[in-house]
């Protein structure tokens, strides 16, 4: 996929459109279950994924436009949930290698929390 600036419009406006899917998606998972859970999120990262796989899948057996495709993974999945990308790319990993497999969603799971997790952490102490 060429980045042509009919892809980054794609990108773009799939992004635009991901990002209000996802806001509107979690506020209402929220409203109507209630928890302590974080619901909403966690239904955007499976539907998400879920949607992603189909996407992989039917590209597999039929051509798509490039910007369509940008639009729809990199763009609206990317900013509904990024968890789709790590999700596919940890699935396609096992065809390569189960290790590299699971080191990927063994280092993006720890990495990304202790990231949060220390920079939550860095920032309440120095907020103090």
């Amino acid at each position: 996929m060429s980045l042509s600036w009919q892809t980054i419009l794609a990108i773009g406006t799939g992004g635009f459109l991901g990002a209000i899917a996802r806001a509107y998606s979690v506020h209402l998972s929220n409203k109507y279950i209630p928890l302590e859970f974080p619901v909403g999120v966690l239904l955007v990262n499976i539907v998400g994924s879920f949607l992603i796989g189909l996407l992989f899948a039917y590209f597999n057996y039929f051509t798509i436009n490039d910007s369509l495709k940008a639009f729809l993974t990199t763009g609206f999945l990317g900013a509904l949930t990024t968890y789709s990308t790590f999700a596919i790319e940890s699935y396609l990993l096992f065809n390569t290698s189960i290790f590299l497999a699971i080191s990927n969603m063994f280092l993006n799971l720890l990495g990304t929390v202790l990231a949060a997790g220390s920079a939550y952490k860095l920032l309440n102490f120095f907020l103090k």
